[in-house]
């Protein structure tokens, strides 16, 4: 796709019900590029065909970079391949012609095109729902139907709000397409700024919030619907583009009306009515990221869904494992900052630390694969050893362990693109900075910012220490640093550097590992060294558009700054 914005037609192929509009694997899909709008059936089937077009496009977290996690590109992780497209981004080294995300930029607009074109084509839905049938003997199936039809035109305005929140993230402002263009036509649309469209997806989601369904989980003959936008997916995705529209990135003069919209926002997923998110206390941390438990689970607000299968597994576990290739492998400094919940070791370094360190990171001397890491010299890991670990950690969150890869085995791994930890932490954020500290709230939620943090530090351990200072500017501080534990490899950290602009001094520190050795009596000891170098310059704060795309608009798309 250029900037002349001649999209091609994507239309997205998916099992059919006749009455319900897709089946539970409706994301399973395939492209058909070769139709073009005057060879469409106007009938029932192609209506909840193309309903199901807007979400093919939706980023699968898993598989951002390299095939693989973002983390690599930020100060979580190192990809343990010499030759990776996160160097790019670890030399500070993006640029128009070389950005390894620049398909998603397309990938985006073809999402919003599909949403485009569906609302344009189920303008006269209900004439198409009431062919060929009797309205009066088929009545419940025929009401289910216009329900569907306004549940999913609803969807298709939150996808253009989902896709655009991405843009922005990447891009700043970015031009907005709001119809279905000729291919032919040579449409050139100017790019709008950072804030028109932020209040263009605000506008998009309180528009059609109400018209979204609640909860498909909770009608039986709904259920397998789950996975489509809802009320609470929308109101989500609300709050976390506020927020970075409040933080100082995009707000440098810290207007506190915009932190409190933030918190606002972020309320109103913990509030409204029906929607009923919670913390999973019952799964765990570590396992509510695995298999299926992310579906039908209380804390997932959107999920996006694939087949099983087990690429994270083959590309993260232990290349000594057999089928693994190491691939993204944790950082010391993200391990170093898991916080001691009793006193610290003075052999074991990993001992009394916050749970979700175990829970995310593969440590040397702990059981993975079906046996003891052992990353000291002549040890199965030796770090002396081709495509091992470069920082002495492998990638524990997400993977199922002892997954027989030389045999096939597969499991199911659902990306979680929102999640109710998340919007306590939003909402805790923009309340200590919109409402003037940590004990304030959003009028109307009794839930203030300190207790919206101790909820999220609690599930996962309550022997973690008090977070007690009243102080705004040490409370953002033990936010920050509970989003990088909390979140660790869901795709936040390096947009919350952005975001906060601490990109330009933690983005320039080295990344930093752990040399191993084990004494006689079989006892391992650490030495923390810095094994990368990092780059990030200002430009970096946003993304360049691409040179074709900038090339072929015309004038009308103004490239970033720095490139």
């Amino acid at each position: 796709m250029n900037s002349k914005y001649k999209f091609r037609f994507v239309l997205v192929a998916a099992a059919i019900l006749a009455t319900v509009g897709c089946t539970e694997d409706f994301l399973d899909t395939k492209m058909d590029t070769q139709k073009t709008p005057e060879q469409i059936a106007t009938d029932r089937a192609s209506l909840w065909y193309y309903a199901n077009a807007f979400y093919s496009p939706m980023t699968y977290g898993f598989s951002v970079l390299d095939g693989n996690l973002f983390a690599a590109a930020s100060d979580e992780a190192q990809q343990t391949a010499a030759s990776s497209n996160a160097n790019y981004f670890n030399q500070g080294m993006i640029n128009a012609s070389v950005n390894p995300l620049s398909g998603l930029y397309k990938n985006y607009y073809e999402g919003i095109r599909a949403a485009n074109f569906f609302l344009d084509y189920s303008k006269n839905g209900k004439q198409m729902i009431a062919m060929n049938r009797d309205t009066v003997k088929e009545t419940t199936s025929y009401h289910d139907d216009l329900n569907f039809l306004k549940w999913y035109r609803a969807e298709a305005h939150v996808a253009r709000a989902y896709y655009y929140a991405e843009l922005i993230k990447m891009y700043g402002g970015v031009p907005i397409v709001e119809k279905t263009l000729d291919q032919s036509a040579g449409t050139y649309i100017a790019r709008s700024s950072y804030d028109d469209v932020v209040a263009y997806i605000v506008k998009e989601i309180d528009t059609y919030k109400d018209s979204l369904q609640v909860n498909w989980l909770t009608t039986s003959s709904y259920i397998s619907q789950d996975g489509r936008f809802t009320l609470g997916a929308a109101l989500a995705i609300k709050a976390r583009v506020l927020l970075y529209a409040a933080s100082p990135l995009h707000n440098s003069t810290n207007d506190v009306e915009k932190w409190k919209k933030a918190a606002i926002a972020a309320s109103a997923v913990m509030t409204t009515a029906g929607l009923n998110y919670d913390l999973d206390a019952t799964n765990g941390y570590r396992n509510y990221f695995l298999g299926a438990t992310p579906l039908g689970n209380k804390e997932t607000v959107l999920a996006v869904r694939r087949g099983a299968n087990n690429t994270m597994e083959s590309l993260n576990y232990p290349i000594g494992t057999s089928g693994g290739n190491s691939g993204v492998c944790p950082s010391h400094n993200l391990v170093a900052d898991y916080e001691y919940i009793g006193t610290p070791d003075a052999i074991d370094i990993y001992k009394n630390r916050d749970p979700r360190l175990a829970a995310t990171v593969v440590l040397n001397g702990s059981t993975w694969t079906s046996r003891t890491i052992d990353e000291s010299a002549g040890g199965t890991d030796d770090m002396a050893k081709a495509n091992t670990s470069k920082t002495g950690y492998y990638l524990k969150k997400f993977l199922t362990d002892a997954l027989n890869l030389t045999q096939g085995a597969t499991a199911q791994h659902q990306w979680v693109a929102y999640r109710y930890a998340e919007v306590l932490l939003n909402y805790a954020e923009a309340v200590n900075e919109g409402y003037g500290g940590p004990d304030q709230a959003v009028p109307g939620n009794t839930m203030t910012a300190r207790q919206a943090l101790k909820k999220v530090r609690d599930r996962a351990s309550t022997l973690l220490p008090l977070v007690t200072t009243t102080d705004q500017a040490t409370f953002r501080a033990a936010l920050k640093h509970e989003r990088r534990i909390e979140l660790a490899f869901e795709d936040h950290r390096y947009w919350d550097l952005l975001r906060w602009k601490d990109a330009k001094v933690v983005l320039n520190q080295p990344l930093q590992g752990v040399k191993i050795a084990k004494d006689a009596s079989g006892k391992f000891s650490y030495q923390v060294v810095n094994i990368a170098s990092r780059v990030f310059n200002d430009r970096n704060y946003y993304m360049p558009f691409s040179r074709s795309e900038v090339a072929n608009s015309n004038g009308t798309l103004v490239q970033n700054d720095g490139y």
